[in-house]
């Protein structure tokens, strides 16, 4: 299952990187962005190597290696393959999520795009 979201007006960018920094500390979600899809160094093929995803990971998401340990770094990009279609970011749940997890999601997006001045919508399926 996933929660889509779709950001109106600017600031685009700032508005990814916050959703981005929910996502941190969301266990049981993944994500996909444009800027992730864009980037392309989370890819699971046979090269990259356990150490350089989980450093790709720490790198672009600009955060401490003691803030996110080695499972969630492999697991925090989405490797379903599914594009956005016309949303700009979403929030895949590693399980079906209740009605309080989803309302939790909401209560963060809504604090952490307050102070941006963009609108959104949320949509779960």
């Amino acid at each position: 299952m996933k929660s889509y979201v779709k950001i109106y007006g600017p600031p685009l960018l700032k508005a990814i990187k916050a959703l981005e920094k929910i996502a941190i500390d969301m266990p049981q979600v993944c994500i996909m962005d444009p800027l992730i899809m864009r980037e392309n160094l989370f890819a699971s093929d046979v090269i990259a190597t356990q150490s350089t995803r989980m450093e790709n990971v720490l790198t672009y998401f600009e955060i401490e290696p003691e803030r996110m340990d080695s499972i969630r770094c492999d697991n925090i990009i989405s490797k379903s393959g599914d594009t956005l279609g016309d949303y700009d970011f979403f929030f895949e749940w590693f399980k079906q999520p209740d009605k309080d997890q989803v309302q939790m999601l909401i209560e963060k997006i809504d604090e952490a795009l307050a102070d941006l001045g963009v609108k959104y919508t949320l949509t779960t399926k």
